[in-house]
């Protein structure tokens, strides 16, 4: 490859970066369904023709927002969560790590996934289908880190996994209420008390220091 090839390559990938990073927060800070070519173009000063060349589609720019979601996601939350102990350690780095992230992204809009089930909860289309396969994604994680809890004994054997994530999702909802909302600045650290009293209910009795 000569060197202009690579300068023009290097160009169009940092024109996608650009691209990519007014999307997403665009989607942050109104919504998902709100990112649009023509907005782009007025934000970034490319032309929407440009923007179109490059991302294809709005629904492969929205597909890719959340792809950096995912990416950030996997880098701030569960990737530091797997170098805790399996179970109860690792299970409440997960929780702390995740309601911090929503709190500290409410100044911006939110959680893309959280906000996005309620923004298309009537919206058939591939678009929900996606925000609906990360959900239960996560989900699915954090049923797995109950239950490895519950084989290492930190839970209570009678607890119910399913239960227990849907309590702690009700508690990430209410950080993005609260926070976004109320504007209330203490809401993490009340999701994260919230937490440790939901939690204490559910440890074994050999569990409970």
């Amino acid at each position: 490859m000569d060197t202009t090839v690579k300068s023009a390559t290097a160009k169009s990938e940092a024109t996608y970066a650009t691209i990519l990073a007014a999307a997403y927060d665009m989607a942050g800070a109104e919504g998902l369904g709100k990112v649009s070519l023509g907005e782009l173009a007025k934000r970034t000063g490319i032309s929407k023709s440009g923007i179109f060349s490059r991302v294809g589609s709005l629904e492969a720019l929205q597909s890719a927002v959340l792809d950096e979601y995912d990416r950030r996601f996997s880098e701030e939350v569960f990737l530091p969560s797997l170098e805790v102990p399996r179970g109860l350690p690792r299970l409440t780095v997960q929780v702390e790590l995740w309601l911090n992230k929503i709190g500290n992204e409410t100044a911006r809009g939110g959680c893309l996934y959280t906000a996005g089930a309620f923004e298309f909860d009537d919206v058939p289309g591939p678009l929900r289908d996606r925000i609906e396969e990360g959900v239960n994604r996560w989900r699915a994680s954090m049923r797995k880190t109950v239950l490895q809890a519950m084989e290492l004994g930190h839970l209570r054997p009678d607890t119910e996994p399913g239960q227990l994530v849907f309590e702690i999702y009700s508690l990430a909802i209410g950080v993005m209420h609260d926070a976004r909302f109320l504007r209330a600045d203490a809401t993490p650290r009340r999701a994260q008390r919230a937490f440790n009293r939901l939690i204490s209910t559910y440890k074994s009795f050999g569990d409970l220091d």
